[in-house]
C-alpha cells in the first residue's frame, strides 16, 4: 500500500488481489470542498444554470438552504477523481468507467461544504480476461450523518 495524507492507498496489480477485497470497505478519500467556483463551471459545462446552483443572492433570500447547493451531478462526476485518492490498480491496459445504479441522493451539498468518498467491493466478476467491478459509492459531508448519496459504480478493468 502507499499513503496519501497519511492514509493508505490502496494497490491492486491484478484479478487475484482484486478479489481478496470481495465485501470489504476498500478506503475513503480526502476531503474535497465544493466552492462556488466550481459550482459555476460545472453549470457553464453543463448548461445547467438553475438559480439555485449559480444565483447565490437569490439561493441566500429565497432558496430552502440558505445559499446554493452544488448540482447532484457534479457530486457524482467526482467519483473518478475521489476513487483514485482510494485505490491504484496497475498492470492494466485499460480502465473503463462503465456505469452507474441505483444511485440514490440524501441530501443536497450546501456551497463550500467538505465531501468524502467512501467504497466498498461488492462485486467482482472475471469476463474472460476482463474484470468487471461493482463499488458501492457513498459521498459523505463533513459534519452531517447522512450522506449526500449512495449507489453503485461499474468500473472494468483489461489487466495485462
Amino acid at each position: 500500500m502507499d499513503t496519501i495524507d497519511n492514509r493508505q492507498l490502496l494497490v491492486i496489480n491484478s484479478f487475484e488481489e482484486y478479489s481478496m477485497h470481495l465485501g470489504k470497505e476498500l478506503g475513503v478519500s480526502n476531503w474535497h470542498k465544493i466552492d462556488q467556483e466550481q459550482i459555476n463551471k460545472f453549470a457553464d459545462a453543463t448548461l445547467d444554470h438553475q438559480w439555485i446552483h449559480t444565483d447565490e443572492e437569490k439561493a441566500k433570500r429565497e432558496g430552502p438552504f440558505g445559499g446554493t447547493i452544488a448540482h447532484g451531478y457534479l457530486t457524482l462526476a467526482l467519483i473518478p477523481y475521489l476513487w483514485k485518492q482510494i485505490v491504484d490498480v496497475r498492470n492494466i491496459k485499460m480502465e473503463i468507467n462503465y456505469g452507474i445504479e441505483s444511485f440514490k441522493f440524501g441530501q443536497p451539498v450546501l456551497v463550500d461544504s467538505e465531501v468524502q468518498l467512501k467504497a466498498k467491493l461488492n462485486t467482482i466478476t472475471n469476463l474472460r480476461g476482463v474484470t468487471k467491478v461493482i463499488i458501492e459509492a457513498t459521498l459523505m459531508i463533513k459534519d452531517q450523518p447522512k450522506p449526500a448519496y449512495t449507489g453503485s459504480v461499474v468500473f472494468l478493468y483489461h489487466f495485462v
